[in-house]
């Protein structure tokens, strides 16, 4: 028995066989769009995942992958990774990132927590620095939290503020970071109106300047920390506008992109260096790309870049960002308790798993799927493996990424009879279409579309099942758009190119020589979502989801 009484016990499912190999395929970025020239897996050669949509229309469906659907606040929010490989795997709807910021916010329960009491230990002789994202994407941070962040410190006795701000233009319009910094600098003025000393102390762009990820590019985290710690970069400047406008102004010059930057003051000297006494709060909500700053930051053995000097301070996250290494140890808001997932319940089942995919996505197909744990449920019944991702390289630059690799090391597992799931995320058309690069996207939703069909008919010949499907929307729409749906042009008369997520719903497909005939997506679930998923594939196991899981998206009628 469980914890809480429940049974870790499955029930079998009456119409459904157990014992057949299931392949849970996810499409990281593959959305559902109306086909045009912006739509790279409709303009790419994906004669698989076609075949899949127009062979058996019952066995072929949308699902939601944004918003409400993956535990965000609003329709408006895109879906990430993260929340929708904790949904596919959670089989329930939890309140996520934004979302718990939003309520603690609001509450004013995140001023009442241990992590805001730690930091605000150093409010009387000490610094608060805030280091995130200045964006209003909704992906990673907001703006307004941050706003209301900054509103709450300065009500609750703090004297001296510094933000370090990373430029986006990847979730939002490229260009839209002077605005941004406009909002803010207004705020901080309004701060000092009421004895607040509040100034922007460094900056850069988010993929040059400590938001690197997976441990793929430690330089870029050290070129945070020199601005942000040491108060040194090779532009400085007396105000972060001019900044953010000046390095705009270079040639090739991007908000992704933007060289680090540090404020001085009329001598030159750096105005909000990191040092002995202050408190560090980073500010993002989503964790991928805060967890190696928050290593920086936390850990007093570190060995991946030399950080000359390692203040005494104490450092808080929006949230926890890594659960398995309780990273960082105080937050100011605490994470959503996602018990019970698919996997944990299919391995106390005796369902022999493996895992795959590349550095980029293998937390994705694990970590996250198995609601934010590390490591095994039993190391006796899994594997995970893990491709090393390029790196050093933008992603369109090698657009087949280790698909084929991938796909290989799932096949091999589908037909080494040792396995009952076989899972993997095929990263191509988000990592590749975050790039902006609409020929990479095209080549790169070709490879993943090869890649799914290497799978399938590793299960064709093991008599298995397949379950395809995709964690949000990317690849099928490139180009900013109207109210209307039509392009938006740039002041230059080009396209807009859209490097964010989308609003898209996304595929799932269900098949193989071992599916039960009469299996079918049943019509009487519209607004399924990414957490239908989990029910569907226990059943497609031979088990009974629990109760409390959000619906099965198939029924078993007879012939």
């Amino acid at each position: 028995m469980g914890s809480s009484g429940f049974s870790w016990k499955l029930a079998d499912h009456p119409k459904l066989p157990k014992g057949k190999t299931v392949a849970v395929v996810v499409l990281d970025g593959w959305g559902e769009a109306t086909p045009n020239e912006y739509n790279c897996i409709h303009k790419a050669e994906t004669p698989c995942m076609d075949s899949l949509k127009k062979g058996a229309p019952e066995r072929w469906r949308l699902v939601r992958a944004h918003g409400t659907a993956v535990g965000l606040p609003t329709e408006d929010d895109m879906g990430n990774s993260e929340v929708g490989h904790n949904a596919l795997g959670a089989g329930r709807i939890f309140a996520q990132g934004a979302k718990l910021v939003d309520l603690a916010l609001a509450s004013g329960k995140i001023f009442e927590g241990e992590g805001f009491k730690y930091i605000k230990e150093c409010f009387e002789n000490g610094t608060l620095h805030l280091i995130g994202l200045l964006s209003d994407g909704g992906v990673h941070s907001r703006l307004d939290q941050l706003q209301l962040l900054l509103k709450g410190v300065s009500e609750r006795g703090v004297k001296r503020v510094r933000v370090h701000i990373l430029t986006d233009g990847r979730d939002v319009l490229d260009g839209s970071s002077v605005g941004f910094v406009e909002t803010l600098e207004n705020d901080l003025a309004n701060l000092r109106a009421k004895g607040v000393d509040a100034r922007i102390a460094s900056g850069g762009g988010r993929m040059n300047v400590t938001m690197d990820r997976y441990e793929n590019d430690w330089s870029v985290v050290k070129r945070g920390w020199d601005a942000q710690v040491l108060g040194e970069a090779p532009y400085k400047f007396t105000n972060a506008l001019e900044a953010v406008k000046k390095l705009r102004a270079e040639p090739k010059a991007n908000d992704q992109y933007l060289p680090p930057f540090v404020i001085v003051d009329e001598s030159g000297k750096p105005v909000g260096p990191i040092v002995d006494g202050d408190a560090v709060v980073t500010f993002n909500f989503r964790a991928d790309r805060m967890t190696m700053i928050a290593k920086a930051l936390e850990y007093e053995n570190f060995d991946k870049f030399d950080r000359v000097r390692y203040p005494k301070i104490r450092y808080a996250g929006m949230l926890e960002y890594d659960g398995e290494l309780k990273l960082p140890s105080h937050y100011l808001v605490s994470p959503p308790e996602i018990d019970r997932t698919s996997g944990e319940y299919l391995v106390y089942n005796g369902i022999r798993t493996f895992a795959c995919s590349e550095t980029v996505k293998f937390g994705h197909v694990t970590f996250f799927w198995n609601g934010n744990r590390s490591g095994y449920f039993n190391a006796e019944l899994e594997e995970y493996v893990e491709i090393p991702s390029d790196s050093g390289i933008t992603f369109n630059e090698q657009p087949l990424m280790k698909a084929l690799q991938i796909a290989e090391k799932a096949r091999d597992a589908i037909l080494s009879g040792k396995f009952d799931q076989v899972r993997v995320n095929l990263p191509n058309g988000d990592m590749v279409g975050h790039t902006g690069d609409i020929e990479a996207t095209v080549v790169a939703c070709k490879a993943a579309d090869a890649a799914v069909k290497m799978i399938l008919d590793a299960i064709e010949q093991v008599g298995g099942i397949y379950v395809v499907t995709a964690d949000h929307g990317n690849a099928e729409d490139m180009v900013k758009r109207d109210k209307s749906g039509k392009p938006l042009l740039g002041k230059d008369g080009k396209i807009q190119i859209l490097t964010s997520h989308t609003l898209e719903p996304v595929p799932i497909a269900i098949g193989g020589p071992g599916l039960a005939p009469g299996v079918r997506f049943r019509n009487n679930v519209p607004t399924g979502g990414l957490a239908n998923v989990a029910a569907t594939v226990m059943n497609l196991h031979g088990f009974e989801a629990p109760s409390d899981y959000e619906t099965t998206l198939i029924e078993v009628v007879d012939n």
